[in-house]
């Protein structure tokens, strides 16, 4: 866009940079910011022109221009809440939090790596939810479906309505891809009978891969778009609107990560005979996302698991005690399986993939990335090789319905 245009986009957060750049001396205790806009000149086309500024390259040259020593940082008076915190953030999560936050209804699961959210009425609920963020960990928000039209989001339902669309279907266990209708994929959704073969006479574990997705979700189901924004949990965070919620109030010469929504739907694994594989492979979302259970199909026909045996076969994961509690209670329905891991030990992870590729005589290329490619279900056996060889403890969580999951960018994550 021109230049002009860019100006306009972006002129309250160059004006407040601007504003604040001369306070940016030595000792300055009201500057309130900890850099100043620095824009470079280069050459694009044969054409020179200013470019967007880069944060990095402005911090490095707020320190260079105020001639700040390396053992001395500079007075910045935050005005915030950090002030009022603990020194010790996981001390006060795991303690303090319950004084503080006494209001709220909430656990911490899987030894205390997740925060569960009980009540999602509370109105409170975001003041803890920053807590927890801050120290980059997932959060659960259970019983989001109460606040939702269920008669929309019913597997028959999607079918009547949209079941002459045409879209990309993935068959789990050896990754083919057909295009085909849509109508197809929800007739087996829970009649086993109906679910497509594979060669060797096995039911195929399909999945209906974010269909649809972003603005063609908002134009094709305007009704549960609707239904999805007023319901969504943490409103100040997952709303558009939301006032926590940043990348929606960028300006425009940022390019934001899809924010979706999108609608992924899959057949569970209770008809097939390996029970080792997932309907989504380890991988990395590059942003922040918040995935709601909106409906469970319960699968009926020959070979699939009776209710007891899908319960059995969960209680068989290393889970934590409240989630062994839920799954006892009769009112709650789950659905699926997660397993979870903090972003700081992808690089662990990337290393044992590789690993186990080599064992398994696989060829592994330099510029292969197993966790992009998303190439990995990591099973049972292997989990328990990741913690036994590289000290990676897997964060299992089990997802009701009416569920929402929050995950951190950067979070590993399989389903």
């Amino acid at each position: 866009p021109p230049a002009s245009q860019n100006n306009e986009q972006g002129s309250t957060l160059r004006d407040l940079l601007t504003t604040t750049a001369g306070k940016l001396r030595l000792g300055s205790t009201d500057a309130g910011i900890a850099f100043a806009p620095v824009y470079s000149t280069g050459t694009a086309s044969g054409k020179s022109g200013r470019t967007m500024p880069n944060i990095l390259d402005d911090i490095i040259a707020s320190v260079v221009e105020n001639k700040i020593p390396p053992n001395r940082a500079p007075k910045i008076n935050v005005k915030s809440e950090i002030k009022d915190e603990p020194k010790d953030d996981k001390k006060c999560i795991q303690d303090d939090c319950s004084k503080r936050y006494s209001d709220i209804q909430y656990s911490w699961i899987c030894d205390k790596h997740v925060l569960w959210l009980r009540d999602h009425k509370n109105s409170n609920n975001w003041k803890l939810f920053k807590e927890c963020w801050k120290q980059g960990r997932p959060v659960l928000v259970s019983g989001m479906h109460k606040k939702m039209n269920f008669s929309l989001w019913k597997a028959e339902s999607i079918s009547l309505d949209f079941g002459n669309q045409q879209a990309d279907i993935l068959n789990c266990k050896d990754s083919i891809i057909s295009n085909t209708n849509v109508k197809e994929f929800w007739d087996g959704f829970e009649d086993v009978s109906k679910r497509q073969k594979v060669k060797n006479g096995e039911t195929a574990l399909l999945k209906l891969k974010d269909w649809p997705s972003g603005e063609d979700f908002k134009a094709m189901m305007p009704a549960r778009y609707e239904d999805l924004l007023k319901s969504l949990p943490l409103p100040e965070y997952c709303s558009p609107e939301g006032k926590l919620n940043l990348a929606s109030h960028l300006p425009g010469f940022f390019v934001r990560p899809d924010l979706g929504p999108r609608l992924c739907s899959a057949y569970g694994v209770a008809a097939t005979k390996d029970h080792d594989i997932g309907t989504t492979n380890l991988h990395i979302e590059v942003s922040d996302v918040v995935n709601i259970l909106v409906y469970v199909g319960i699968a009926k026909g020959n070979g699939v698991l009776s209710k007891s045996g899908v319960l059995k076969k969960l209680e068989e994961e290393d889970l934590d005690d409240l989630l062994r509690k839920r799954l006892k209670d009769s009112s709650e329905l789950p659905g699926a399986l997660w397993h979870i891991y903090a972003g700081k030990d992808a690089d662990k992870i990337r290393e044992f993939l590789q690993k186990i590729a080599k064992e398994q005589g696989l060829e592994v290329l330099p510029e292969h990335d197993p966790i992009r490619d998303q190439s990995w279900y990591v099973n049972k056996k292997l989990r328990q090789r990741l913690f036994e060889e590289y000290g990676v403890k897997t964060c299992t969580v089990i997802q009701f319905l009416g569920d929402a999951i929050i995950l951190p960018a950067g979070a590993l994550h399989q389903v």
